[in-house]
């Protein structure tokens, strides 16, 4: 089932979802279902499942030279969805990314995920490789978000890449984007955000989920400047309890976000880090019932695989 389908069938009532990271290469599939198992009581609609673009890594010859080999820490996305939805009955958003793969890999990727009877994906550009200074676009990969959404839209409308072969196919995806309620980093002001994010639903876009954010009033602000700005389609809040201190920092950093000034000073006067995890949970739990008093579609939480906080928010709250 797609994904504006799960919300109305819902009439009203704020669902539960929530997202993993694929294991690292060489782990077992094992850990995927310890990090869903206790959440399957809150009966989530729907699981997304991650996908990374590779990373460089350098091999050193006998010789002594060094040589730059691509290798993807945690492969197996497409696989992880066709194991979720054959072991819980829960449908799955693939994420699809323009770093990494090239516009043949996509279409592959969606060509399997047609056969698996997948109808969701999530269509992203995409972060920068570790070492890069920006994004760097894959060779006969995307450069944009929007480019990665129209082959997905094509492929809706029965055109693939290479015409030869004729008769083609036309696949049923229900696409979802990202959303930025604090603007994405690369953006020079929120006007320009949106005008992107609009194109983006223009073109074929059904759901949005949003960057994590820790002050409601930004995502409150965003969902009406959205709906004044003619995007009509739900959005769904991208969530995630601090659950370190360094966290003040790092995920400042990475996803260049705001922490609130009440939230930084509660987590600077915990005595250890047993605290500081006590400090974000109730800080969550405290936004997810006012995101539900809102009329939050869904309760979208950012796990990275690891139940355990976002078990104790949804026993709080639903």
């Amino acid at each position: 089932m797609k994904i504006p389908e799960h919300i109305a069938n819902a009439n009203g009532k704020t669902l539960f979802s929530f997202e993993l990271i694929p294991p690292l290469k060489g782990q077992s599939i094992q850990g995927i279902y310890n990090a869903i198992d206790p959440l399957m009581e809150f009966k989530p609609p729907f699981i997304d499942v991650t996908s990374l673009r590779e990373d460089f890594i350098y091999k050193q010859h006998p010789n002594g030279l060094l040589e730059k080999l691509a290798y993807r820490k945690r492969p197996g996305t497409i696989a992880i969805c066709a194991a979720i939805m054959n072991k819980y009955k829960v449908d799955t958003v693939p994420h699809l990314l323009c770093g990494g793969f090239t516009k043949d890999e996509t279409e592959n990727a969606l060509i399997e995920l047609e056969f698996l009877g997948i109808e969701n994906v999530l269509v992203l550009r995409g972060d920068a490789r570790i070492g890069d200074s920006s994004f760097v676009p894959t060779p006969n990969g995307h450069c944009f978000a929007t480019d990665l959404l129209e082959q997905v839209v094509n492929m809706n409308n029965g055109i693939y890449l290479h015409e030869d072969h004729g008769n083609s196919a036309k696949t049923n995806f229900c696409i979802g984007v990202a959303g930025y309620p604090e603007k994405h980093f690369e953006a020079p002001n929120l006007k320009t955000d949106f005008k992107y994010l609009k194109q983006k639903v223009e073109m074929g876009a059904q759901f949005i989920v949003t960057q994590m954010f820790f002050d409601i009033d930004r995502y409150k602000e965003f969902v009406k400047a959205c709906r004044a700005n003619g995007i009509n389609v739900p959005i769904i809040p991208g969530l995630k309890p601090i659950t370190s201190s360094k966290q003040l920092v790092t995920l400042s950093k990475t996803f260049h976000i705001d922490i609130p000034e009440d939230l930084s000073d509660a987590i600077h006067a915990c005595e250890n880090e047993k605290a500081v995890k006590e400090v974000g949970i109730e800080w969550m739990i405290n936004q997810c019932k006012e995101l539900i008093a809102f009329g939050a579609p869904v309760l979208h939480f950012y796990t990275m695989s690891n139940a355990g906080p976002t078990k104790r928010i949804a026993e709080a709250i639903f």
